[in-house]
Order: C-alpha cells, then sequence, then structure tokens
C-alpha cells in the first residue's frame, strides 16, 4: 500500500523548493512523489489521506537522549530501548541517537550491546552519542563523578565495537586528555563526531588544541562566557566550524538567551535536542538518572541539590519554542530540527523530504499541534505511546 498525503503545506528542507502550498507526498517506507497538488496522478496502491491544509515537516532528529516514558539507555535492555524509542516517534522524533552517561566501564558496555542489537529491530535507531565518562568533575552536572575517567581511545574502541559500529558522536572534555592530539585523530579517523562538553577548557586552550566541531547543551554545564575569558560557551559562538546543541525548555536555557544563540549562530549551525531521561512523559514525580534520585515538578528535572537533571522536554516542544523565542520561521526551525542533524551525520536518507529518501515526516494542525508522525511510513501519534513506571 502507498500513503497519499494530500492538499498539505510542506515544508521539504530543501534549498531549491523549500515550501510547496497545497501540495501532496506519495511514500511507502521511501517517498515515492511529492510537488503541488496540480501535477499529482493516481496510482492503482494509492491509498489518500487529505490533510486540509495542516502543515508537513521532515521528522525530527535527536543526537542527545537518554531516556523517556519510563526507560533508559543505561538500563542496557533492548526490548526497553525500542519502547523507548516507539515513544520518542510518537512526540516527533524519527531518528535517534540513544544516549549514554558517565557510569562503570561494564555499565556502558552493556549499553552499547543493548542498542546495537536494538537497531537490528527498529530502523528509527541510527547512532550512539556517548555522553561521558570523559568530562571535567567541575562540570559534571548530572554525571556522577565516581565513574569519570579521562578520554580513552581504548575504550571508545571496545564500545564502539560492541555497538555495531553506532557510535558517532562522544562527548569530552578536552582539557581532561592526556593526549589529546592522538585522542582527536582517533574519533575523526573513524567518523566520529568530537563534542566539548562537561569541560572547563578555556577559549585559548581550545583554540590551540582541539579539532572538537560540536558543542554538547550549549550554556549548560561548561565553562561560561565572561568579559575576559570566553570560555567553551565563547568559543562555540565565535568559530564559524562548530555546530552546538541547545535545549530549548525554557529553564536549561532562558528564551533571551536562546535568541542570542540564534542571532550569532544562525539557524545553520543549531542542533535541537531535547537531553531527555527517563522520566519523560511520566508527569511530576520522584525518578532515576544514573542512580541518582530525581525530581520532577512543573517540567523541570532536578537532582536533590537543585541542579538540573535531563529534560523532560517532547521535541515538538522545542519545535514550537525555537519559533516563540526568536522568531524563526518554520523553514529555520526544520533546519534546527532536522536539516543540520542529517548533513553533520551524513544521514544521507534523512533530514529532507525529497523523492527517495526515507519516508520521516511529521504533521502538524492549525494550532501548529503535532498530528501525526510518519516513521519509514509507519503511522504513530502520541495516543500510542507506552510508559514504563519509574
Amino acid at each position: 500500500m502507498t500513503t497519499v498525503l494530500t492538499h498539505a503545506t510542506i515544508y521539504t528542507g530543501e534549498n531549491e523548493t523549500p515550501v510547496i502550498k497545497d501540495g501532496y507526498i506519495r511514500f511507502a517506507e521511501q517517498i515515492k512523489a511529492i510537488g503541488p497538488m496540480a501535477e499529482l496522478v493516481a496510482e492503482a496502491q494509492d491509498e489518500f489521506v487529505n490533510v486540509n491544509g495542516q502543515v508537513i515537516v521532515p521528522g525530527f532528529i535527536d543526537v542527545h537522549t537518554h531516556g523517556a516514558y519510563g526507560f533508559d539507555t543505561m538500563d542496557g535492555n533492548k526490548d526497553e530501548i525500542i519502547k523507548m524509542v516507539h515513544g520518542q516517534i510518537t512526540e516527533g522524533i524519527t531518528t535517534v541517537f540513544p544516549t549514554t552517561m558517565t557510569q562503570s566501564v561494564e555499565a556502558i558496555s552493556k549499553s552499547m550491546t543493548a542498542i546495537n542489537e536494538a537497531a537490528k529491530e527498529e530502523p528509527a535507531i541510527v547512532a550512539v552519542h556517548l555522553e561521558g565518562p570523559f568530562v571535567n568533575p567541575h562540570y559534571k552536572g548530572a554525571q556522577p563523578e565516581q565513574y569519570i575517567i579521562a578520554p580513552s581511545v581504548e575504550l571508545v574502541e571496545r564500545w564502539n565495537k560492541l555497538s555495531g559500529g553506532l557510535v558517532r558522536l562522544i562527548t569530552y572534555a578536552p582539557e581532561q586528555a592526556e593526549d589529546l592530539p592522538a585522542f582527536e585523530h582517533y574519533l575523526l579517523a573513524n567518523n566520529i563526531i568530537g563534542s566539548i562538553g562537561h569541560s572547563n577548557a578555556t577559549r585559548d586552550f581550545l583554540k590551540d588544541n582541539s579539532r572538537a566541531a560540536h558543542i554538547t547543551h550549549l550554556y549548560n554545564a561548561q565553562r561560561p562566557m565572561a568579559h575576559r575569558e570566553a570560555g567553551v560557551t565563547g568559543h562555540a559562538m565565535l568559530e564559524n566550524n562548530i555546530r552546538t546543541e541547545l535545549i530549548v525548555d525554557g529553564f536549561h536555557v532562558y528564551p533571551d538567551m536562546v535568541n542570542l544563540a540564534y542571532k550569532l549562530k544562525s539557524a545553520d549551525r543549531i542542533d535541537l535536542i531535547t537531553d531527555s531521561m527517563r522520566a519523560k512523559g511520566l508527569g511530576d514525580g520522584v525518578s532515576e538518572l544514573g542512580g541518582q534520585t530525581v525530581y520532577v515538578k512543573d517540567k523541570q528535572a532536578r537532582l536533590e541539590d537543585g541542579t538540573l537533571a535531563g529534560s523532560v522536554l517532547e521535541f515538538d516542544d522545542a519545535f514550537r519554542n525555537i519559533m516563540a523565542f526568536t522568531g524563526a520561521s518554520i523553514e529555520d526551525a526544520v533546519k534546527m530540527a532536522s536539516v543540520n542533524q542529517a548533513q553533520e551525520f551524513g544521514l544521507d536518507q534523512k533530514g529532507t523530504l525529497r523523492i527517495g529518501k526515507d519516508a520521516d515526516l511529521n504533521i502538524f494542525d492549525s494550532k501548529m499541534q503535532l498530528a501525526a508522525t510518519y516513521s519509514m511510513g509507519r503511522r504513530f501519534t502520541k495516543k500510542d505511546t507506552v510508559t514504563k513506571e519509574a
């Protein structure tokens, strides 16, 4: 069967035809045709769905998400990782990088094996983000200090093998490396993007020593920008080649500072992320992150000492928030939610809506509420979310 969504306003993410008004899109697992309604020619296997002017955008790509709906990557359970990802698809995320955190070598190894197994069954899982354990204790955030170690090529090699070669992004503090050139050379040689995060590095150190071109959750858990020391945040703002993650929930970064990053980095160099944890989708209450008790209230997740601990942000909220906080157009929001990530990580089948690409797309109603998501042609709605009690 082939689905044809008709009479839609389609934001493709493509440069040549960024918007198709009163358009259609035909797809099964991949996109078979897309264009204005005037060019639609019906085919025998078509099943038509009139979306009555609703907005269609590419499926979202989340390169930094630890857990959701009661499940967590670090539990190392294949079936639960798949359930976690299915829940995330219902909020518009059609491409997921399950993300680890600072834990024991054995726990991370178990997680890598489980992600490898899950990815064989769930096509939305395309990569792994290792966040830690190579971080700086001074900016550990919610990363448990007892498991922090120096960057290690040997461990990355081991974990990448266990994951089936899925490790594509690593958060680390460059100043913690004993041999930073060797570590970063290994990442580059193995198609792994290095990301500066949980770091106390100075701007001068980073300029002179690091080749990393990605910043983990800009502003959060890093040496801040000040008038005599630009820090990690200033380094991110000043280097045109650096792409920055941004948690746009209004708590991790206040709206004015989101807008500042948008003005300085532009829509071309920002990746929206959720940095979500197990408690997402479970409402207020007590949860867990890396063995630490987390308290969730009013859409904020905090450790007992008040430290923000990941987020409970749903990606469709981040998509709306980036437009509300900055005045960004839908076209620019699509760049930050989908296009940039696909380009950065070489996800050729993802990120935009074009013939031959995977049928990953989101439908928003007239109030910009998420009505449905298609992941590789499979239809999901928020009613399909399955949760596990924390």
